[in-house]
């Protein structure tokens, strides 16, 4: 559990939400459950968390697990951005069924009976911030009528109306909960950091890591490479290593972020033809620990997501920085993200800033999200 001073902030969200709304929650415990589904597809995560205010913010995660996809779910979710707008809409509906039978068993098993409110990210099908377009499925107002419960969702589609990235929104939980921290990166389907730089909180994405990590073990019939054994063993293609570091991303300035669409136009491609999969898997590791190693200039860096359990990217990042690489206990590797949208959500329910214009680039900082009651 962390304690420290917390700057409070408030704003009036700019939404008129149609359905009754559940607004100006304001007290000083919170009983939540966090919910997040990222672009590496492994699975749901799920917190239940204990937030509580005085003079700062402190956190307790009581129960926490990731619902893994099946492998049909897998399928859908990693072909759904080339789905018609028909075939998104009722995969919307599907997904959200789906996400309110996952929370009410995980409810159930773990004898839950009473929250503030469900705060979920949902999982997102298709991020074009350039064009002022992004979609989260999973939350529709069906959800909260399910389950009878507050939920808190949609996160980002404000930010991109106010011309932001739409992401990344875990920085708002880093400054509050995790401020002893030079930089928090997480290595999930994308690599992201966020860090203070002149008393701005900044953060971006780096660079793709699960997202093609996965995509080349799956051709290997393994949903993933199991601490990045065979990408250890595997050659470097400098070819492929040059292709891949001249990307025009990589000199983009903050703010910046990707999605997989990003990734099917620009890395894909260059595997087309490559056979010798654990030499890939070499290669894109090696990239991917450059890159976000150029990215930490020193401190102390909190890594969490499932990139922290390859061993390989980690020695690959750190031979690529300077700064001191902190592990921190699996519960908080695996769950930071659901954690963190918990706390998101927490901050909707007072109607304060819950995302920051500093990081996501919006004409202003905001409180962004839906509550539907």
């Amino acid at each position: 559990m962390l304690n420290f001073g917390c700057q409070r902030y408030r704003f009036t969200s700019i939404f008129s939400i149609e359905l009754a709304i559940f607004t100006g929650m304001k007290k000083n415990n919170y009983n939540v459950i966090g919910l997040m589904s990222g672009t590496s597809l492994d699975g749901i995560d799920l917190a239940h968390v204990n937030f509580t205010f005085s003079e700062g913010w402190n956190y307790r995660i009581f129960a926490a697990e990731t619902i893994p996809y099946s492998a049909a779910w897998q399928k859908t979710l990693s072909e759904a951005v080339f789905y018609d707008d028909l075939r998104l809409k009722e995969l919307n509906e599907d997904y959200t069924a789906y996400l309110a039978e996952v929370i009410a068993e995980f409810l159930s098993r773990n004898n839950i009976s009473e929250v503030d409110a469900i705060c979920s990210h949902g999982h997102t099908i298709k991020h074009e911030p350039q064009n002022g377009f992004t979609l989260q499925i999973g939350n529709l107002p069906k959800l909260a009528t399910t389950l009878k419960k507050t939920v808190v969702c949609d996160f980002r589609v404000q930010d991109v109306e106010l011309g932001g990235q739409g992401a990344p929104l875990v920085p708002i939980g880093d400054e509050f909960l995790f401020p002893e921290f030079d930089y928090c990166l997480n290595l999930g389907g994308f690599a992201n950091v966020s860090t203070r730089e002149n008393d701005t909180r900044l953060a971006y994405d780096i660079c793709a890591v699960n997202t093609v990590l996965n995509w080349l073990a799956n051709k290997m019939d393994l949903a993933f490479d199991d601490d990045g054994k065979i990408a250890a063993t595997g050659m470097t293609d400098s070819d492929l290593l040059e292709k891949l570091e001249k990307l025009p991303f990589y000199d983009l300035q903050p703010p910046k972020s990707l999605g997989i669409e990003w990734v099917n136009a620009h890395i894909f491609p260059l595997f087309e033809g490559k056979k010798d999969i654990a030499s890939a898997l070499n290669t894109y590791t090696i990239h991917a620990g450059r890159e976000i190693g150029k990215s930490l200039a020193g401190g102390k860096v909190l890594v969490t997501g499932g990139g922290t359990f390859n061993s390989f990217l980690i020695s690959q990042i750190q031979k690529n920085t300077s700064a001191e690489i902190i592990l921190p206990p699996a519960e908080t590797v695996n769950y930071k993200e659901a954690l963190i949208f918990a706390f998101l959500g927490v901050l909707k329910l007072r109607e304060e800033i819950n995302v920051l214009s500093s990081v996501t680039g919006a004409s202003r900082d905001h409180s962004s999200g839906v509550i539907y009651s």
